[in-house]
C-alpha cells in the first residue's frame, strides 16, 4: 500500500467533507439508465459565489476553474480567503462534464471556453480575472487568446501550453477501469468505496490519483447505484485529443494581458525550458515557483494566496 503525504490525505479529507450528493446532480450511471447529454452549444455551469465585505459587484471578478477529476468544492478554502483579500466577486465553477454541471457530447478548450463566456454574459460581467487550474488553466488560457476583450488578467496553475507530462496510456487504462466499474447497489457507500479503490489500483500504481478520483464517486439514495459525478465515457473518447491543444492556438494572436503562472518544483506539468515557447503566447506573463507537486494551490496555501491576492490587486497600469 502506498502511503499518502499528510498534506494530501487531509486535501483530501477536506475534499470529502465539502462533497455534496444532492439527489439531483448529473452523474454518468454504471447501469444502463438513459444519461441527458447536451449539444456542443454552451451549457450553464454550476457555481459557487464568495462575496467579501469590500467586493465592487462593478469590478471584474474571478473566475476559478478546476482541473480534471475536480469540482468547484476543491477550490472553497482559497476563494474563502481571495474573497477576503481582494474587493472582487469570487466564482467558483464546475466544468462541463464534472462536478455538478451538466454533461455533453464535446469536452475540449474551444467548447468550455463558450461555457466560461456565456457564464460571464448572463451575469452582465463584460471582463473578468481568469484562474484555472491543469485542465481548466488550459481553459482560460484559449478563452485569453480568444476574448481578450473579455480578459482583464490571468492566473494559469500548474499547467504548460506546450505539452503534457502524463501518458495517454495511464488515462486509458484509469478511464476504462471508471466507465467498467461494477458495484452493487446492496453496498453501503464505504464498502462500494473500498470495492472501487481496489479495481481503480489495477489501473495505475498512484494512490493519490485513485484518492483523488474517488471524490466523484457517488451513489444514489433511492436506488443505491453508484455512479461517478464526472462524465467517465466523454472524458475517455476524447482523451486523445487532450495532447492536440496547441492546435486550437494556431489562428490567435497572443494573449498580451497580465497573467501569472504558478507552478510546482516538484510537478512535471511545466517545463523550465518551455519558457520562452510560452512568452511568445503570452508576453506579459511571469512565472512563480513554489515547492509543491501538481496541487501549488493546496501543498503551499498561503504562499499561493499572497501570489494570486498581489496580482490581482496590482493596478493594471503596473502589471
Amino acid at each position: 500500500m502506498v502511503l499518502l503525504p499528510t498534506k494530501t490525505l487531509r486535501f483530501l479529507q477536506i475534499c470529502r467533507q465539502n462533497a455534496k450528493c444532492p439527489p439531483t446532480i448529473r452523474t454518468t450511471p454504471l447501469w444502463g439508465a438513459t444519461q441527458r447529454l447536451y449539444a456542443s452549444s454552451p451549457i450553464d455551469m454550476n457555481f459557487e459565489l464568495f462575496e467579501g465585505k469590500t467586493s465592487d459587484s462593478s469590478g471584474a471578478p474571478l473566475i476559478t476553474m478546476h482541473g480534471l477529476f475536480g469540482s468547484k468544492q476543491n477550490w472553497r478554502g482559497i476563494s474563502k480567503a481571495l474573497s477576503q483579500r481582494t474587493n472582487r466577486k469570487i466564482y467558483t465553477v464546475d466544468a462541463r462534464n464534472h462536478g455538478e454541471s451538466p454533461h455533453t457530447t464535446i469536452h475540449n478548450s474551444p467548447a468550455m471556453s463558450s461555457d466560461v463566456r456565456r457564464f460571464l454574459e448572463i451575469r452582465s460581467h463584460p471582463k473578468a480575472c481568469l484562474m484555472g487550474h491543469s485542465m481548466g488553466g488550459r481553459t482560460m488560457m484559449h478563452f485569453a487568446h480568444k476574448y481578450p476583450e473579455m480578459t482583464e488578467r490571468l492566473i494559469v496553475v500548474d499547467i504548460s501550453p506546450i505539452r503534457v507530462p502524463r501518458s495517454t496510456g495511464e488515462m486509458q487504462r484509469i478511464f476504462d477501469a471508471m466507465v467498467n466499474l461494477s458495484l452493487s447497489p446492496d453496498l453501503s457507500m464505504s464498502e462500494g468505496r473500498k470495492q472501487a479503490k481496489q479495481q481503480l489500483l489495477q489501473a495505475t500504481d498512484s494512490n493519490e490519483t485513485v484518492e483523488f478520483i474517488m471524490l466523484n464517486l457517488r451513489k444514489d439514495p433511492q436506488t443505491g447505484a453508484f455512479s461517478w459525478a464526472c462524465n467517465a465515457q466523454l472524458l475517455r473518447d476524447f482523451l486523445p485529443r487532450f495532447q492536440d491543444y496547441r492546435s486550437h492556438f494556431a489562428s490567435l494572436p497572443p494573449y498580451k494581458g497580465p497573467t501569472a503562472f504558478i507552478c510546482g518544483t516538484q510537478s512535471p506539468y511545466m517545463k523550465r525550458e518551455d519558457w520562452p515557447q510560452i512568452l511568445e503566447m503570452f508576453p506579459n506573463a511571469e512565472i512563480h515557483w513554489l515547492d509543491a507537486h501538481h496541487l501549488v494551490h493546496f501543498d503551499q496555501p498561503q504562499q499561493f494566496i499572497s501570489i494570486v491576492t498581489e496580482f490581482l490587486n496590482r493596478p493594471l497600469s503596473a502589471s
